[in-house]
């Protein structure tokens, strides 16, 4: 599919994240207004509440832009998002009657404070690439048997924190926590000192269900995508993590980019999962191309200094697609709500230069990165900004997410001695 014109003049900049081939939703206020959901257009922002209080956007009987969250178009179910986004396309299209209407509805993005996109419902993440599973698994247990027994059969998860996900920009506290090193003899209470990112992208529930689904099912289930990180602390997790798994060590925050691109808006990018090298229970198989080629990478950003690109991958490179972790994680009865949010686990690559998380750029902290500050960095010091970025490369035109971004504050004085 080529690029698509719009009157709207940026966005059919050809470096432009957001032309009309893309219209990601967001939630956005000025000067402190009330939060209002908006479409990303070019360098504008269409308001959506006053495009439906104006009837040019009318959808049902019920208005659905009238709350600063996108649950309720999301609750409506795939044939109502298919016709809003119509609906947009033929609105913001070149040579639209309804311009002049819109023009007044239109905010510029740099006037702009960005907000959540969605109430999150419940969080879930993976640990779905292979290449991460595998480059963690050989730190601590050497390749020979670097993946679980199970790793192969099942996408694994645990079930996170749905009150500590933030939006783009919201700043991260570096957390305290109970370690013990190598060299401790006694866990100990002190700030992380190994705190690490992880390049993800998630995946946004938008229908419901009650009892397990196929993956198809879950396909269709599947509103949109965003671009996640989930802050680590790394030394808190080596000692809590067995037997259970994570716990406090991914409780601090998962950062998620402002705009949900949506799965139609994804459609041309469709690609297929790897080549099994265990054949799927047949609740798991694959039924088409579930992944999206969607290039990502991640910067680095020492306090008031220039960024650094440390990592690049793609997101084709998960073994297990949104599709599946969804229907895994139906099949035992679990009702998925609107607004639940499914991690897709750590997104690297087979080189270096593309893993998605510093605890595998490092080598667990062996081998340090140096930045084109001249800084080395193992893991994320305090004043450091992480940022995420993503888009799939079209004819002409790309499908971005907006920047994914957290600076790391220091720890809080001990919050225990008062």
């Amino acid at each position: 599919m080529p690029l698509l014109k719009s009157w709207v003049a940026s966005a059919n900049d050809a470096a432009h994240p957001f032309p009309l081939n893309n219209l990601p939703y967001g939630v956005f206020s000025i000067d402190g207004d009330d939060p209002r959901c908006g479409v990303a257009i070019g360098d504008m922002i269409l308001d959506m509440r006053a495009a439906e209080e104006a009837g040019l956007v009318r959808l049902g009987d019920a208005p659905l832009f009238d709350v600063p969250y996108w649950n309720d178009l999301m609750e409506e179910g795939p044939a109502v998002w298919a016709a809003l986004r119509n609906r947009l396309t033929a609105l913001l299209s070149q040579g639209a009657a309804e311009q002049e209407k819109l023009e007044p509805l239109l905010i510029a993005a740099e006037d702009a404070e960005l907000h959540m996109p969605f109430a999150v419902s419940e969080y879930t993440d993976f640990y779905a690439g292979k290449n991460h599973a595998f480059n963690v698994g050989t730190m601590f247990r050497g390749p020979e048997n670097a993946l679980p027994p199970n790793w192969l059969h099942i996408p694994i998860g645990y079930n996170g924190r749905a009150s500590s996900v933030v939006v783009s920009g919201t700043d991260v506290r570096r957390p305290w926590g109970q370690l013990k090193g190598p060299n401790d003899d006694q866990p100990r209470w002190a700030p992380c000192a190994r705190f690490d990112i992880e390049l993800e992208v998630g995946a946004i529930v938008g229908t419901p269900s009650d009892g397990p689904i196929t993956v198809q099912e879950a396909d269709d289930n599947i509103f949109g995508y965003v671009l996640l990180n989930d802050w680590s602390a790394r030394d808190i997790q080596a000692w809590e993590y067995q037997p259970l798994g994570p716990f406090q060590a991914k409780a601090t925050a998962t950062s998620i980019s402002p705009w949900i691109v949506t799965k139609l808006a994804l459609a041309p990018f469709r690609c297929a999962t790897p080549e099994r090298e265990v054949e799927l229970l047949e609740h798991l198989r694959d039924c088409g191309p579930m992944l999206y080629d969607i290039d990502l990478e991640v910067t680095m950003a020492p306090d008031g200094k220039d960024a650094t690109t440390i990592a690049r991958t793609n997101y084709k490179e998960m073994y297990y697609s949104a599709a599946q972790q969804l229907a895994h994680h139906a099949t035992s009865g679990c009702p998925m709500n609107a607004g639940d949010l499914l991690g897709s686990g750590t997104i690297s690559g087979s080189v270096k230069e593309s893993r998605g998380s510093l605890l595998e750029l490092s080598w667990g902290g062996k081998e340090p990165l140096t930045l084109a500050t001249g800084e080395e960095r193992s893991f994320i010091a305090d004043g450091d900004t992480l940022t995420l970025k993503g888009a799939a490369k079209g004819d002409g035109y790309i499908i971005g997410f907006g920047d994914c971004t957290g600076t790391v504050r220091p720890a809080l004085d001990d919050p225990f001695k008062r």
